[in-house]
């Protein structure tokens, strides 16, 4: 068996059109081999991870001309910004016109045809992809309220890394321009409904879906992410979500709290701390904020009665 044409070091990790590649360089036959990647007609690749948005998106390059961006989901994907699991890892590739192009019809890929006041583009990761405030109203014809609120919330907050908060990707004022340019497309109630509730200084989706069950539940608005004190003015910590008023804390403890041993002796640290200073800490699982609030809700309830009827120590 003759040995294969060994590829080329610069078509490796990129995807190109057949016709850009020189007989000479690679032949068809060559081309049509199992370790060449066909992510579309007439187009080859080497080396992507098309499981991944930065790899889908760069499968599509050499098929996108200018006029066009990557918006809504795959949009969202590549800012970062949470989405439920069904849609975060939503392998579809969005693709938006401006007003002046013809939506694409590739499989695999959902075309959209933006208005003249949509069509704010942008580049990141090396890519063309809608603004962040346009891409956040796209989203509202895909998520539900709780999550677009969700999405607003890290827009406006930054992303929480190892090396602290990132800068915000867009203002509240930002996004209500955005709400109000939207005013007559589909969403738009959406849109005005989140709006309201965008918060700045959120760190997670489930620290948002929190907020809002025991707000929709007729709870106080909690404050997010502030450094608590005790009365020499020695920090405690900076909890999710608290009520001071009741001394009650909230802590949002997903997989990686359990399965991250220096995060889960962090975890019981902190929490020692405020008990000692005679807060009281509650640990919220994901069932409690995506799939059984109600009995959440009434065991918060019957914490903040605890709370508020113990005499001071």
């Amino acid at each position: 068996m003759r040995n294969r044409t060994i590829l080329p070091e610069p078509l490796r990790g990129r995807a190109f059109l057949t016709t850009d590649v020189p007989p000479e360089t690679l032949g068809r036959g060559r081309l049509l081999a199992p370790d060449v990647q066909r992510p579309s007609r007439g187009v080859r690749a080497i080396d992507l991870d098309f499981t991944a948005v930065h790899g889908r998106c760069e499968g599509y390059l050499p098929r996108m001309p200018a006029g066009q961006a990557f918006s809504h989901i795959t949009a969202a994907q590549l800012y970062l910004i949470p989405l439920p699991p069904s849609l975060a890892y939503d392998q579809t590739l969005h693709v938006a016109v401006n007003e002046r192009g013809q939506p694409p019809r590739v499989v695999g890929v959902v075309g959209h045809a933006l208005g003249g006041i949509e069509s704010r583009f942008r580049e990141l990761d090396g890519f063309v992809v809608t603004d962040p405030v346009s891409t956040w109203c796209q989203l509202a014809t895909h998520l539900t309220l709780y999550d677009l609120i969700a999405a607003g919330d890290y827009l406006v907050s930054g992303r929480v890394t190892d090396a602290g908060r990132e800068p915000p990707l867009a203002t509240i004022a930002e996004l209500r321009a955005g709400v109000l340019r939207c005013a007559r497309r589909r969403g738009a109630k959406n849109l005005r409904e989140a709006i309201a509730r965008v918060r700045t200084g959120v760190d997670s989706r489930p620290e948002t879906w929190l907020r809002l069950i025991l707000v929709d539940d007729g709870l106080p608005a909690p404050v997010v992410n502030e450094v608590i004190f005790d009365v020499n003015g020695r920090r405690l910590g900076k909890p999710d979500l608290a009520y001071p008023w009741a001394r009650l804390l909230f802590e949002y403890e997903g997989d990686g709290h359990r399965i991250d041993k220096e995060r889960f002796r962090r975890d019981i640290t902190r929490r020692e701390i405020f008990e000692t200073d005679q807060w009281r800490v509650i640990r919220v699982v994901p069932d409690d904020v995506f799939t059984r609030q109600r009995a959440f809700l009434n065991r918060v309830r019957r914490v903040i009665a605890q709370q508020t009827s113990a005499k001071p120590q």
